[in-house]
């Protein structure tokens, strides 16, 4: 069964099979970046810069600002949230209080290599 991964309203919202699923304005943290020099990124989503799929992983990279240091722009690829199950598929989402660990996604991943999704 196809899943549908967009985002929607000029990137406010990743909607999965036409559900509003996360929206923008929402603080996410995260470790081992390129995106500033912060120990810890506190970086305050403003959009949806780039959404895609690596397996069962829904990854974006968001555009904002850290409100730490201040700098502004896209992140590297977060994992959002992954979907589950065979038959049902179900998108689950990562815990947004949790800090993501970028050391491996930097390490091991780039751009091409997600499926590339839709906006509307």
């Amino acid at each position: 069964m196809p899943i549908s991964v967009r985002h929607v309203d000029r990137g406010a919202w990743l909607s999965v099979n036409g559900t509003r699923e996360l929206g923008v304005s929402t603080l996410w943290q995260f470790t081992d970046s390129e995106f500033c020099e912060c120990d810890v990124t506190d970086f305050l989503a403003e959009g949806f810069a780039e959404i895609g799929i690596d397996g069962a992983d829904v990854k974006a990279r968001l555009a904002g600002r850290c409100i730490q240091c201040g700098i502004e722009g896209a992140t590297p690829w977060l994992t959002l949230g992954r979907i589950i199950g065979a038959a049902d598929r179900e998108f689950y989402p990562v815990d947004q209080d949790a800090v993501q660990d970028l050391s491996s996604v930097r390490a091991t991943h780039t751009g091409e290599r997600y499926v590339a999704c839709s906006s509307g």
